[in-house]
Formats: C-alpha cells, structure tokens, sequence
C-alpha cells in the first residue's frame, strides 16, 4: 500500500522556512505519509484558490498544520482546515518557530490535536488520523 498522503498548511507569510525544512525532513525519516507540494506559486482569485485546495486537500489522507507563533492572522490556514473537516479529511498540528502549548491555535485546531514537531510523535499522529480518516485509493 502507497504511503497516506498529508496536505501542509501553514502560514505561507510567516513559516514558508519551516514548512521547507518539514517537508525535506519528512522525505528523509520514517514517517508513513507522503507530503505534495501544493502550495501556490502565484497569486489568484480568491475562488478559484478555494476551489483549487478543496480538490487537494480531497485527494489528502490528512491536513497537517505546521502551527506557527503568528497563526492568529493565518486565514488561509483556517479556511483549510474547514475545507478538510467538510471532506472528513483529518486534521493535526505540529508546533514550529518557538509556538508552544500557550500558543495561539488557527480556527478548527484543536489543542489536543497539536503537538511538537517530533518524528516519532508525527508518526504516530499519522498512524492515529488513518484509522479513524478518509482512506483514498
């Protein structure tokens, strides 16, 4: 069976360097999932960017959110999360640049759903969203 695939959300004008070093750090460990590069080269309509994540996200296993410390000012982030929710796509959260337990979670994260950016603890996060996820063929 092919790897899950995770789609990466994460605030594109704070934490582009983490989600870099997430998605190249992910292709050298053992983590069971696979991660696509989606993100958007250039700027577009508002819809036509919604359109254009919901089918991403469709064809996810999970939505993983890289949880900055400036994710209150993130909507994409949240209006990722509400199109994975609304597609039973799950959702988890990886702390990076220096957020914590104390800090601020985007809309439709939740907090015992967020955890530190540990491969192992990752892993097993995957392993946890695929038994209760949306499994794609």
């Amino acid at each position: 069976m092919a790897d899950p695939r995770a789609f990466i959300s994460f605030d594109f004008d704070h934490n582009e360097t983490e989600k870099n070093l997430f998605t190249g750090q992910a292709k050298n460990s053992k983590t069971p999932f696979s991660i696509q590069d989606w993100s958007a080269k250039s700027a577009m309509p508002q819809s036509q960017w919604e359109a254009i994540v919901k089918d991403k996200i469709n064809k996810c296993n999970a939505l993983i959110v890289l949880v900055g410390k400036t994710m209150a000012s993130a909507t994409g982030v949240a209006k990722e999360i509400k199109k994975a929710k609304d597609q039973a796509v799950p959702v988890f959260g990886v702390y990076v640049d220096g957020a914590n337990n104390s800090s601020n979670l985007p809309d439709g994260l939740q907090r015992n759903r967020t955890i530190s950016w540990d491969w192992e603890k990752i892993a097993s996060a995957v392993d946890q969203v695929m038994k209760e996820g949306k499994n794609i063929k």
